[in-house]
């Protein structure tokens, strides 16, 4: 009560200066209008030169504000000093509040710090808004076809929307003559690319005109890091040589250290120019990315527009390759397909980001909820100092302030608290979420986040809030010095507000329960799926690429791989090995038109792509992937160029119904005229990830003759499979640089992984969104829980002379226990059913996000709602078992 004396007196005597203020304007411009009435001067003329000679009345006016706004200040700081006293007299509810804030303030900036710095962050490039992505679609022809050299040339040479365009496409190399030889990434690109991006290089120039051009002298401009760790940050390197796949490359530049290449997902160690030659172009080679800066004021509709104008003349200015009648690609209707640079760097990560916000957003919201039903059980507490104050003179404006003021601290407090807790766990959130994930390097708290923070605990305050204030200020002050009374029962109208919190919170806690228990089910289907190979773990890979300087004939090269092979074999304790174009579920895919020989083929039809691998005989063992029929590749049929192949389960099953029927028919790819006798069928394998179904694949000769419009065809680059027990022990991988070592010396292994690596890979994203969510779920309960257990165990304590009076009537324990159980079961049962009809339209979201479950999953909602029910009870009866040990004269008497 002493404070709200002092306070009122500070609030009259504020007023009373504000009094004398204006009496005191008042006075110094009548006294100064009659002066200047008193010379001659009309009223009007009088008062304008009063004003002019007291500088407009404004010095007097700023006074008056200074004063004014001082007082305001002050009154503020006072407020806040109150505010922070009374809530380190309630430490109890001070420590709830903020933790119960934290969390969820926390696990919003962390999220959103993720999702600030994937989507919402303009990529690091001048004007990135200018950067497309240059892409076509078909109308017969299902997918995203990228571009070719012949869109490029046509594209560069007749643009009017572009200020240039570029392709790109990743490669593997080796470098040798500077320390050790390694294997390293690198970036092939035409020579605009570079430039296209904006940024200047740090040393030296990039590629131009010249260094693209066929036959010119070759180039390379190295990346910041690969600068600094093989020539020590050494400004000469520029001008010097680096030895790439056995060919010298004139250094001619370093890129700065804050460039990176978005679009990969590795960081590139060198550049190299691609050299396209134009008068050996031909149609199709649809494998290039390609990008473009537009000019000025060019939207993306005209930019589309413009090269739906060009795409004719790449069709007249280029030949169809061999086996390729120029009408399949006219039939196929060509359109294009620009787009943002940043949504095809972002990809489909956009999808998982947004949903998880989504559900720490619901996190933030069940924490604003309970907070809300502390502060209306605080200002439940505060009615007799809420109307003592009104009987005072305090305004409602004046009481409702207070009340948004001390929620607003909480929530600052809170949102510190968080920011700490946002600092702490986003190395670890970064670290769980799926490889690859674009612009993980920028993801960090930032001035953006910071204020989302800011923006947040505003929000959460106003959230919060609102309850109490609409509740207990709204309603007539005064009831608050009656309803003190001890012996008044609270009524149903109090019970209300608080009812619908913990409803809204279990609803929102069902929702994201659904969200985990959806992620569980696609986690069992992904485990359940056979993949096309045995023990991932007991397989080690690791890629070799035999450069055509070291080796020149396409025999002798595959000699070469085959003695490798055997030379690994030769490892104690290796069981099996041999090699192919890619691993499964590597992401390295390789797709081609194959026409089947007894299947007829419209004019104008073009046929369906399937996957390509290039193997080894022992490739398929070393997998695990079982022979349905038939039988594997030899080094006979390989050396004596008997023109064979192997096909999937599904590809035999697509094309004549079951797998041996598939024996002795024959495939060929487009390009070429030579058929290939299908001699074993074999399982099929998950090459794309374990989410994405098997894919029909056709199996080649790693030396294959007649194949693709060569008469040899030879793989360079090759991913050795080596089953052993000690696959990814140190002891095995020195082993294997040893025996390719031994081989040939210039041989680098790299990329040693086990082939679990991938197959967890591919699962990355889904485990990701599983522990998010569940975190999220588990937050969700724990959450609901305290809200419910709260609103009961304050039923309980507000009800004590009822239930004292119920005992002394003869009421048994368990009645009083069912009673108050029953109110807990009735709020969750009303919770589970908004829960349900919210989840109906919010799970459509996340179907992209399921494997072989579908958003409606009767098990997951069956599941979730017992669930919830059954904790619902749980929470009820502890609270609800203290009304047991209530005496009935205690009760009473205390009344």
């Amino acid at each position: 009560m002493r404070g709200l004396r002092v306070r009122w007196r500070a609030i009259v005597r504020r007023e009373a200066v504000e009094r004398e203020l204006d009496e005191e304007l008042r006075y110094h411009v009548e006294r100064k209008t009659e002066e200047n009435i008193a010379k001659g001067m009309s009223p009007q003329e009088a008062r304008r030169a009063a004003r002019i000679e007291l500088g407009g009345m404004e010095q007097v006016k700023e006074r008056v504000r200074a004063v004014r706004a001082g007082a305001w200040l002050e009154t503020l700081l006072r407020d806040v000093r109150f505010v922070l006293r009374r809530l380190r007299k309630n430490p109890g509810f001070t420590v709830v509040a903020v933790l119960t804030l934290a969390l969820g303030i926390g696990a919003t900036t962390a999220v959103f710090s993720v999702v600030e710095g994937v989507l919402l962050k303009p990529l690091p490039y001048p004007h990135p808004n200018e950067l497309v992505y240059v892409s076509h679609t078909s109308s017969k022809r299902a997918g995203d076809w990228q571009s070719g050299p012949s869109n490029y040339f046509i594209y560069r040479e007749q643009g009017r929307a572009f200020q240039d365009i570029g392709l790109y496409e990743g490669d593997s190399v080796s470098v040798t003559g500077i320390a050790e030889p390694e294997q390293v990434s690198a970036l092939d690109v035409t020579d605009g690319v570079l430039p296209i991006l904006g940024v200047p290089p740090m040393l030296g120039r990039v590629f131009n005109s010249a260094d693209d051009s066929p036959g010119s002298p070759e180039t390379v401009v190295l990346s910041y890091g690969f600068w600094r760790r093989k020539f020590g940050g050494d400004p000469s390197a520029v001008g010097r040589t680096l030895t790439v796949d056995g060919r010298p490359r004139e250094i001619i530049g370093v890129m700065p250290a804050r460039f990176r290449f978005v679009m990969e997902p590795q960081e590139r160690e060198i550049y190299l120019p691609l050299q396209l030659n134009r008068g050996k172009t031909l149609l199709g080679q649809y494998h290039y990315f390609s990008i473009a800066r537009l000019k000025p004021g060019i939207t993306l509709a005209q930019a589309n527009a413009d090269v739906a104008r060009m795409l004719p003349s790449v069709f007249d200015s280029f030949p169809a390759p061999p086996g390729f009648p120029l009408r399949l690609f006219l039939d196929a209707h060509f359109a294009p397909n620009l787009m943002p640079f940043k949504q095809e760097v972002v990809g489909d990560t956009g999808s998982v980001l947004w949903v998880l916000m989504g559900g720490i957003g619901l996190v933030l919201l069940i924490a604003c909820a309970n907070v809300a039903n502390l502060l209306l059980v605080r200002a439940e507490g505060r009615q007799h100092e809420l109307g003592v104050r009104a009987a005072l003179g305090a305004s409602r404006g004046r009481l409702a302030a207070d009340l948004f003021l001390e929620c607003f601290i909480l929530a600052l407090l809170g949102s510190a608290l968080g920011l700490l807790m946002a600092y702490w766990a986003l190395p670890s959130l970064i670290a769980l979420a799926p490889r690859g994930l674009p612009r993980a390097g920028e993801i960090g708290i930032d001035v953006p986040v910071l204020l989302f923070t800011l923006a947040v605990s505003m929000v959460t305050s106003l959230v919060a809030g609102a309850f109490p204030v609409l509740r207990h200020i709204r309603a007539d002050l005064g009831t608050g010095l009656r309803e003190a009374g001890r012996t008044l029962s609270e009524s149903r109208e109090r019970h209300r507000a608080r009812n619908i919190l913990v409803i809204a919170q279990v609803a929102l806690a069902f929702i994201l329960l659904v969200c985990s228990g959806l992620m569980i089910r696609t986690f069992q289907a992904l485990i359940r799926v056979q993949p096309g190979f045995v023990d991932p773990a007991g397989i080690q890979t690791f890629g070799v690429h035999i450069p055509s300087a070291e080796v020149t004939g396409d025999e002798q090269v595959a000699r070469m791989e085959d003695e490798v092979q055997q030379r690994i074999q030769a490892i104690p304790g290796v069981t099996s090995a041999g090699f192919g174009t890619s691993v499964p579920m590597d992401g390295n895919t390789w797709k081609d038109p194959v026409l089947v020989e007894d299947r007829p083929y419209p004019a104008g039809e073009i046929p369906v792509s399937r996957h390509f691998v290039y193997i080894s005989p022992g490739y398929l063992a070393s997998l695990g992937t079982p022979l349905v029929a038939g039988r594997d590749f030899t080094w006979t049929d390989i050396y004596n160029k008997i023109p064979v192949a192997l096909v999937s389960e599904n590809f035999a099953r697509t094309y004549w119904s079951d797998a041996n029927s598939a024996l002795g028919k024959r495939i060929r790819i487009s390009t070429t005229d030579d058929w290939h006798e299908i001699i074993g069928v074999v399982g099929n394998v998950y090459r794309d990830g374990a989410d994405k179904d098997a894919p029909l694949t056709a199996y080649w000769p790693v030396l294959a003759h007649n194949l693709e419009s060569n008469d040899v065809m030879i793989q360079r680059d090759v991913h050795f499979v080596v089953r052993s027990p000690r696959a990814g022990s140190a002891s095995l991988r020195d082993d294997l640089l040893r025996a390719v070592g031994s081989a040939d010396a210039h041989l680098l292994p790299t990329g040693m992984h086990t082939l679990d690596y991938f197959y967890r890979r591919s699962m990355a994203r889904t485990s990701f969104m599983l522990v998010m969510l569940g975190i999220a779920g588990g937050m969700a309960l724990l959450l609901a829980i305290v809200g419910l257990s709260g609103i009961i165990a304050y039923s309980v304590s507000q009800r004590s002379r009822e239930i004292g009076i119920r005992m002394a009537l003869g009421a048994q324990q368990g009645d009083l226990v069912r009673m108050f159980v029953r109110h807990g079961l009735l709020l969750a049962g009303v919770g589970v059913a908004c829960g349900l009809a919210a989840s109906a339209a919010v799970m459509r979201l996340m179907k992209s996000l399921l494997f072989h479950v579908g958003p409606s999953d009767p098990l997951t909602y069956l599941a979730v709602s017992l669930g919830l029910i059954a904790t619902a009870v749980l929470a009820s009866w502890i609270p609800a078992s203290r009304a047991t040990h209530v005496d009935p004269l205690t009760a009473l008497r205390s009344e």
